[in-house]
C-alpha cells in the first residue's frame, strides 16, 4: 500500500522519483492483499489445508521483502532529509505508530512459520508464531484501511497513464519477479527437494 499522502496543491506528488515509489509501494502491496486472503482461507482449515498453507507463505516471502524495501527506501530518504521526499510529507500519525508493528510482526510470523516447516511443530515456535499472527492481524488491519483509498488508485496510474511514468517496466519486473522467485521457492521447500530437518529424522 501506498506509503504517501494525499496529494494536494500545497504538497503535490509532482517528484518523479517519489511517485515511482509509491506507485511501486501500491502495487506491491495490492499483490500481497490478494495473496494474504487466500492464506487467511487456509487458515479456516488449517489441518488439511497445511500444504497449500505452506505454499502461498513460502510465495508471499520475496513480495513481502520488496515491499519492506520499497517503504524501507522511502522511510530513510524521508529521515535523511532528501526534499522530494521531504515535501511529499510522511504518512498519518496513526500509521506512523503502527508501521514498526507491521514491520516487526511480519518479521515474527515469517521466520516462526518457516522454523516451523524446518523442524517441526515444537511448542516455542508454535505459540510464538499464533501470537504474533493476532498482533500480525491488527496491526495490518490498521495499515490496509489507512492506504485503501490510494492505493488502488496509485496502482492503476502505472497502467492507465499515457505516457508511463519513467521506470513502469522495471517495476513491473520487480512484482512480477518477486512473485517468480515466490513460486520457486515454494516449489523447492514444499516439493522434498529441500527435506525438512524433523521429517529426515524421522525418516
Amino acid at each position: 500500500m501506498s506509503v504517501l499522502p494525499e496529494a494536494t496543491p500545497l504538497r503535490p506528488l509532482a517528484d518523479p522519483g517519489v511517485l515511482a515509489n509509491a506507485r511501486l509501494t501500491a502495487t506491491t502491496g495490492i499483490a500481497l492483499f490478494v495473496l494474504f486472503a487466500m492464506e487467511g482461507v487456509t487458515i479456516l482449515s488449517l489441518r488439511r489445508l497445511i500444504i497449500p498453507h505452506a505454499i502461498i507463505g513460502f510465495l508471499l516471502i520475496p513480495p513481502v521483502l520488496l515491499k519492506l524495501g520499497s517503504t524501507g527506501y522511502r522511510f530513510v530518504r524521508y529521515y535523511s532529509g532528501r526534499p522530494s521526499y521531504r515535501q511529499a510529507g510522511p504518512p498519518d500519525i496513526i500509521l506512523r505508530v503502527d508501521a514498526p508493528v507491521v514491520v516487526a510482526s511480519t518479521c515474527v510470523v515469517f521466520l516462526s512459520g518457516v522454523a516451523l516447516w524446518v523442524f517441526g511443530t515444537s511448542r516455542f515456535w508454535l505459540v510464538l508464531h499464533k501470537g504474533s499472527f493476532v498482533f500480525w492481524l491488527f496491526a495490518t488491519g490498521v495499515h490496509v484501511l489507512g492506504y485503501l483509498d490510494r492505493a488502488p488508485r496509485l496502482a492503476l496510474s502505472d497502467v492507465l497513464d499515457r505516457p508511463p511514468l519513467k521506470g513502469t517496466l522495471g517495476r513491473r519486473s520487480l512484482i512480477v519477479g518477486s512473485l517468480v522467485l515466490g513460486a520457486v521457492l515454494a516449489v523447492v521447500m514444499v516439493s522434498g527437494w529441500i527435506t525438512p530437518f524433523h521429517f529426515a529424522r524421522e525418516g
